[in-house]
């Protein structure tokens, strides 16, 4: 009797101590949870990236912004034999000191011709319209109120806060001191993102972001080669055969020229718009100037630094700016061509690595 009761008391114990409906001890019902989780957070994680894309893509700018010191810093190494932290200081002040020298010396005459653009481009496109009307092709009204509504409604409205004058001040100001202290020490920020990896992806992480540095240092190397070239070039042309706000010209083919495909056709159209308003001839010679610049650039610099970094089909990031510009606003327009460079370059990583572990697996 004794033992039927013990034998009762411990079922009855067993029976208490069951598994609950909070514990999971089958493994398919703990995958399906590890899958569910995965997807709830990477929904999460792209709620976030649209939330903080503002931010994102001013940390992105800073670090290109600190990929071109990094860059000029190695540059001045190679021919000045002194400190990391004394070669970077020197960019900087001679950053700095080429842009006071363009606001002091350059500053009054550009913002004089700046005060004029408005009017020459508008009176031309007034011209352009009244001619199509002329020759029965519609009537076309134009004024600066609305194409300056169009313009900001085909850039995107995600970053809305740096089309203003203030907000893209500010936003410049951050850009620049971030990307300073990123190439201030650059492995420091490195490791630390490293040490959030688990141990095993660290060393391709650090293969990866090696090679995105040195991708990205060339390409910005050869933006810059090409906005000094077509800038200068510009002006020296426009100035010789008598183009008007020949400064101003300059100034802006050599900004634009940071976007490809996109920026070269605003600078032309700019170019040839202002041209002509001084006169066939002159329109004539600003078109000759516009096909010489882009074709030096087209067929020198870019081919040479495309041998050094990732070569980039024209389509590829001529789609990536219509795409981050109508998303992402002017920042994504900006930055297209650097994203899809280092999304490229971390692509070639992955399908290496792929192809070695298929390799270890066969030998």
């Amino acid at each position: 009797m004794a033992e039927k009761m013990e034998r009762a008391a411990a079922q009855a114990k067993a029976s208490s101590e069951a598994p609950g409906p909070t514990e999971f001890h089958s493994q398919l019902v703990r995958a399906e949870l590890l899958k569910a989780s995965v997807w709830l957070g990477l929904a999460l994680l792209i709620g976030v990236s649209i939330i903080l894309i503002q931010p994102i893509l001013l940390i992105f700018a800073a670090i290109v912004v600190a990929s071109m010191l990094d860059g000029g810093t190695r540059l001045l190494g190679r021919v000045l034999p002194i400190a990391r932290a004394w070669r970077l200081l020197i960019i900087c002040l001679l950053l700095v000191a080429f842009l006071a020298w363009t606001i002091l010396f350059a500053g009054s005459q550009i913002a004089d011709q700046a005060a004029t653009l408005q009017t020459v481009v508008m009176a031309q496109i007034e011209r352009i319209a009244a001619w199509a009307a002329d020759h029965g092709m519609g009537n076309f009204q134009f004024d600066t109120k609305t194409i300056t509504e169009n313009l900001a409604g085909t850039v995107g409205r995600v970053t809305a806060a740096v089309g203003t004058v203030l907000g893209a001040l500010t936003s410049l100001v951050m850009v620049v001191v971030l990307g300073i202290f990123l190439a201030i020490e650059p492995r420091l920020y490195e490791r630390g993102v490293a040490w959030m990896l688990p141990m095993k992806s660290r060393e391709n992480f650090y293969i990866t972001t090696a090679r995105m540095g040195f991708t990205l240092r060339r390409l910005m190397a050869g933006r810059l080669l090409g906005m000094v070239v077509e800038g200068i070039g510009t002006w020296l042309a426009c100035l010789a055969v008598g183009i008007p706000m020949a400064a101003l010209m300059g100034l802006l083919t050599g900004l634009l020229a940071f976007i490809p495909n996109i920026g070269a056709i605003v600078s032309g159209v700019l170019l040839v718009l202002v041209g002509f308003s001084a006169g066939t001839d002159t329109g004539l010679y600003a078109i000759i100037i516009y096909f010489i610049v882009q074709t030096v650039d087209g067929y020198l610099i870019v081919p040479m630094v495309a041998k050094q970094t990732v070569d980039l089909a024209p389509a590829l990031v001529l789609a990536a700016q219509i795409l981050f510009g109508a998303l992402l606003g002017i920042m994504g327009l900006f930055l297209a061509d650097p994203i899809v460079a280092m999304i490229k370059v971390a692509l070639e990583r992955e399908a290496e690595r792929n192809a070695g572990t298929g390799m270890a697996r066969k030998t």
